[in-house]
């Protein structure tokens, strides 16, 4: 049992300040009333409310002594009566909570997103998350200066969830609400040009990673990265060179079949599929239940420009989207109608919005298969002008089709 003190203002300012973390003083007066005392000083009435759920009720000389008495004391009656709900949760049962609450609420493809955010940058453990403060959350935002995309992410996701906590009275005010977190605009006009897009397909092409293979099928199909890393292989047609992608997985909820080529071909069948395995791109070395699809994007992000570095490459500062935005802008640079390329990449615009969608999917197969065909060719040319093509790649599609090629 924690040793107990009679709180009086004089034994307050008594109190020795602790060298590092925090000092509490349980009041042998009132059960479940204390001070916390931090390692900078501040003074912070506190009350137990259960499981080990302490909940600040102000910090001292602000609040006096007496005050924070008749709060805690109130505050502890409520409980008793059951009239309140105890606003100090840890953050992991917190964040299961929400993510299981987000279950059928959400998209699959938005609860994924959640999940890989929430683990990757709040790492608050059992901290209660009324304790969690908005200096903490741009600390950890700030980290991510480098990887705006990510950052805004991050940002989004945690304002997801501490919404979620008020509503549900696990904290009384929102940490993340007012921090005005912005995406970056700084790449959102960004197009590679020909030669930094042939050395990054040409250095994609020669690894052996799955970031190298998602960057190879990136540059190819030109698909959001979100999709391409969540890719199952029940999605992919080899011999009819397709692939569809189901509406849960889409930006616009729409289900999305496009066509392939001899390149984005090659690059499936270097991948070796895990037994049982649903996923293309697993982010477990090996197949298990708790095999999820490809996430953590910073670090294989960072090695691969190092290798570009290394191999001499100039490829001035790009993202993944990036990719997505020189092939449309590329493609429109080929003579590509605009609504071929727009259904390709799955955007809502123009022919391929509201009803005159539903009665259009079908008319523009061939088209696009056709432009897959320019755009490989054009991709071909590039690496032949600013690279020697690898040999490793240069495969038969029929002995792919066929199965007689199994890796790259």
């Amino acid at each position: 049992m924690p040793e107990k003190h009679t709180l009086t203002d004089l034994a307050i300012k008594r109190f020795p300040v602790p060298a590092t973390g925090t000092a509490t003083y349980w009041d042998s007066h009132t059960r479940g009333f204390g001070l916390r005392i931090s390692a900078g000083g501040a003074k912070t009435f506190i009350v137990l409310i259960g499981s080990g759920r302490r909940q600040s009720l102000g910090r001292y000389p602000g609040l006096k002594l007496s005050e924070a008495r008749t709060e805690a004391s109130r505050i502890l009656a409520e409980k008793t009566l059951g009239n309140i709900r105890p606003s100090h949760t840890a953050f992991e049962d917190a964040k299961e909570e929400f993510l299981k609450d987000c279950e059928g609420r959400v998209k699959p493809r938005t609860l994924r997103d959640y999940t890989r955010l929430l683990n990757r940058h709040y790492r608050f453990a059992r901290k209660s998350i009324a304790d969690i403060t908005a200096h903490e959350i741009v600390r950890m935002l700030n980290k991510l200066n480098d990887t705006p995309s990510e950052k805004h992410h991050a940002y989004t996701a945690g304002r997801a969830f501490f919404r979620w906590c008020r509503a549900q009275r696990y904290i009384d005010r929102n940490p993340i609400e007012h921090l005005g977190i912005r995406p970056s605009n700084r790449s959102r006009d960004r197009v590679l040009s020909d030669q930094e897009l042939a050395n990054v397909l040409t250095t994609a092409l020669s690894g052996t990673t799955s970031f190298h293979r998602i960057v190879s099928l990136l540059c190819l199909v030109g698909q959001r990265r979100s999709e391409i890393g969540a890719l199952e292989w029940a999605w992919i047609e080899l011999q009819e060179q397709q692939i569809t992608l189901p509406k849960g997985i889409t930006k616009n909820n729409r289900e999305h079949r496009f066509p392939i080529g001899p390149m984005a071909v090659s690059v499936f069948s270097s991948i070796t599929r895990l037994k049982d395995n649903l996923y293309v791109f697993p982010a477990a070395r090996t197949s298990n239940a708790n095999t999820t699809v490809f996430n953590g994007w910073g670090k294989p992000k960072a090695a691969f420009d190092n290798e570009l570095k290394e191999k001499g490459y100039e490829v001035a500062p790009w993202t993944l989207h990036d990719l997505r935005r020189t092939l449309r802008t590329k493609w429109a640079e080929l003579g590509i109608l605009r609504e071929v390329a727009e259904k390709y990449i799955n955007h809502v615009s123009g022919a391929n919005s509201g009803i005159e969608a539903v009665y259009n999917r079908a008319k523009y197969l061939e088209p696009m298969r056709a432009a897959v065909t320019t755009w490989e060719a054009r991709l071909t040319q590039l690496r032949k002008e600013y690279g020697e093509t690898h040999s490793r790649h240069k495969i038969s599609v029929k002995k792919i089709i066929a199965g007689q090629v199994l890796s790259v």
